[in-house]
């Protein structure tokens, strides 16, 4: 059920919010152990949030369409009472005495939290199969990653633990596991959404987000979130707006660019179906076409220099004290950022205004971009090294290569699913647009999944 359609039965008292996360707590104790999407379950004060959000509701105090829904929470994100690990054995008993400020939004809207999901460790790795409670896995096939990092926060939509969840995303956590798992994932503009009380992987490059089933609840939640912070020093302050407002209006004669970057080395299975995508586009009445952004080669080795020196900076306290703890394979990679050069890092900020700048210049003759999401199908857990065609890459770089970008330009993404593989795992494409420009993202996302669904 969308979020919508849950809010009206609520109203309607055709169904409660205790029977629903009932259900989704059911769910969690069936399907946990096999998916590992939740590190920690909120069983107790979700029980007793529901029965006091069905006394509200029955009331008539609805606070909005995240009234009595349980969502998932990242756990990376500060939640007050409730313990936070960053998926690391360094904080397997940290609670916070306070909740990051979207984890207080979506409380003051009503929604309920069901549980903490599963973070590759300090939510530094796009496969999702690192953390000190072991590996998340696919919901369509468990021998296969989930993607990462906000891997357990798409698990548990799609196998109806949570309604709803919360992610972030460095270089693509967000949308990655989105894409990965078959649900919606938006990574919003760069501080749009605060990022106060989440625990950072990278302080120039983190963006917090929705992650729903569908485009439309990713929309409505998008609106719970956004909000101007001054605890958040990138936070935007601008004023409200509805980023649903355009769902359902047409896309006649709308722009649609594929630039080429984002097309070279793609699985078979992931052309075809992104063909597939542009071709319900130009049936909605869109034009589509070819473009070269020239920067973007630049923007991706900036965007990689930048993660790992501020992650170094995030973490060179942390590998002190507790480096031992750390998994393996993230700390030979935070290990091998200490030697990265600090002018390297300068000039990846001093060109930054100038480089988005040349990005963005492709929104003077297009409405939006059309990518892959991942240019290959999940792969197996703990696999490192892929083959596309004759092209050999690592695992990680593979999963990074189409959203990282964007992390350090600050430009929206938002990953829709296009349907299965041949082996039935998910592939999703990605709607890319200027800054601040969300509502269009979605309008192009709705009409897409309006049109599949009939």
């Amino acid at each position: 059920m969308s979020l919508l359609t849950l809010s009206k039965a609520f109203i309607d008292k055709t169904l409660s919010p205790k029977e629903i996360v009932e259900k989704c707590l059911l769910n969690i104790k069936e399907n946990n152990s096999t998916y590992n999407a939740f590190i920690t379950v909120c069983e107790e004060e979700a029980l007793e949030a529901a029965q006091l959000a069905e006394e509200e509701i029955g009331n008539g105090n609805i606070k909005g369409p995240l009234h009595g829904v349980p969502v998932a929470i990242k756990d990376v994100i500060f939640t007050e009472g409730i313990r936070t690990t960053m998926g690391s054995k360094i904080f397997e008993s940290f609670v916070p005495d306070f909740n990051a400020t979207v984890v207080q939004k979506l409380k003051d809207a009503g929604a309920i939290i069901i549980g903490k999901t599963h973070t590759h460790e300090f939510a530094y790795g796009p496969t999702g199969d690192r953390s000190f409670v072991g590996p998340c896995r696919n919901p369509y096939n468990p021998d296969k990653i989930p993607g990462g990092s906000s891997s357990g926060s798409a698990v548990a939509i799609v196998k109806d633990m949570a309604v709803a969840a919360l992610g972030t995303d460095t270089g693509g956590s967000i949308r990655i596991p989105a894409a990965a798992c078959g649900v919606v994932g938006m990574k919003p503009t760069f501080g749009l959404v605060s990022k106060f009380g989440v625990y950072n992987t990278a302080y120039t490059l983190d963006h917090a987000g929705p992650m729903t089933k569908t485009v439309k609840d990713n929309a409505i939640m998008l609106n719970i979130l956004v909000g101007y912070d001054e605890n958040d020093p990138h936070s935007l302050n601008k004023a409200k707006e509805d980023y649903a407002r355009l769902l359902g209006q047409s896309i006649v004669g709308k722009k649609i660019a594929l630039p080429s970057y984002y097309f070279k080395n793609i699985d078979q299975e992931v052309a075809k179906s992104i063909e597939q995508v542009i071709q319900v586009y130009q049936d909605l009445g869109a034009s589509i076409v070819e473009v070269e952004i020239p920067v973007l080669q630049e923007i991706a080795q900036y965007q990689s220099i930048t993660i790992q020196a501020e992650a170094y900076a995030v973490h060179e306290a942390n590998i002190r004290k507790s480096g031992s703890l750390y998994d393996e394979e993230l700390y030979e990679r935070l290990e091998s950022s200490k030697s990265l050069p600090a002018y390297q890092y300068v000039l990846a900020q001093q060109k930054k205004a100038e480089l988005i700048n040349k990005f963005n210049e492709v929104f003077n003759s297009v409405d939006i971009l059309l990518t892959p999401t991942l240019p290959i199908l999940p792969t197996d857990i703990n696999q490192r090294e892929v083959t596309i065609g004759s092209y050999n890459e690592s695992v990680r770089s593979a999963v990074l290569r189409l959203a990282a970008p964007t992390n350090y330009t600050g430009n929206p993404g938002l990953s829709v699913p296009s349907g299965l593989s041949a082996t039935g795992l998910p592939i999703g494409f990605q709607l890319i647009g200027k800054h601040e420009s969300e509502a269009i993202i979605y309008q192009f996302g709705n009409a897409y999944e309006q049109y599949i669904n009939g």
